[in-house]
């Protein structure tokens, strides 16, 4: 579905994919890179509908957890930097680094999420560059950034991820910083429930085999990529980047908001983020 195809009112993204059951396998970067130009494209008005409040509109939320760029400065001085920012969604986040001086580039697969991105560009009155394009191939040159960012986007929908962590290193000057934001590994071995049954164990820490829904041909229609802790480590030492720190969010006392699999019941128990702080050595 492109961001131009009309949609039915009230279909849901499962419905306008055909989306049939789940299934447990192998996928490949082109097959991956498919499913989730196609389910965003169906997905954006929904999932804006629901969280536009949670993400805003000029604002950078690292998480669920309600972790702002503006109380943690994972990204440090960002004014006059020119930042990309990497699964950008309807580009909140780059939005905010233009208020504080910045000069962001705002990137992502899904056309239809870019749509919004330059309508509320154009309401708030802080647009910002946009580019849609796959995060394991970056169309950019060599040393062409500051710093970049993600939260929650891209990372966790690719096949490569280690080639992801190359194209950043490869677009950052030295010194240049790569904070991002992702599921905690360890929420993979629970179902994706914000309740009790949401508390107990499901399936290996170790299986990284993808999770997808497809449709009756067997196609993937979403598809979520699993990596532990040391995956990503490795990840990131493989692309020549240093790992500054892990950055597990806590819940924070009074926030009730429960958002898909994450709610103050299983927050306050374990964690449902990892921010992995990253730099390019030199500079």
């Amino acid at each position: 579905m492109s961001a131009a195809t009309p949609r039915a009112p009230g279909a849901s993204a499962e419905a306008l994919l055909g989306t049939a059951g789940i299934a447990r396998r192998g996928v490949g970067s082109a097959e991956s890179q498919r499913a989730s130009r196609a389910w965003w494209d169906a997905d954006a008005d929904d999932y804006l509908a629901e969280h536009r409040a949670d993400i805003g509109d000029v604002d950078f939320v690292w998480s669920p957890e309600a972790l702002r760029e503006a109380d943690a400065r994972l990204l440090g001085d960002v004014a006059g930097r020119r930042v990309l920012e990497v699964g950008c969604g309807s580009a909140p986040c780059s939005r905010w680094l233009a208020t504080q001086g910045a000069r962001p580039v705002a990137l992502d697969l899904s056309g239809a999420m870019l749509r919004h991105a330059r309508a509320a560009g154009e309401a708030t009155g802080v647009p910002v560059p946009l580019v849609q394009a796959g995060a394991e191939r970056l169309p950019f040159a060599d040393a062409s950034f500051d710093l970049a960012c993600s939260a929650y986007g891209a990372v966790p929908f690719v096949a490569d991820p280690r080639r992801v962590m190359q194209e950043v290193a490869r677009v950052l000057r030295p010194g240049g910083r790569w904070v991002f934001a992702v599921n905690h590994p360890m929420r993979w071995v629970f179902p994706d429930d914000p309740g009790p049954d949401g508390l107990t164990v499901g399936q290996s820490y170790f299986d990284r085999t993808p999770y997808l829904e497809v449709d009756d041909a067997g196609a993937a229609t979403y598809v979520e990529h699993h990596r532990t802790i040391g995956d990503r480590v490795r990840d990131i030492v493989a692309a020549g980047l240093v790992l500054d720190d892990i950055v597990e969010p806590e819940w924070p006392e009074g926030h009730e908001r429960v958002w898909g699999q994450w709610s103050p019941l299983r927050g306050r128990l374990f964690p449902g983020t990892a921010i992995f702080v990253t730099h390019r050595p030199g500079g």
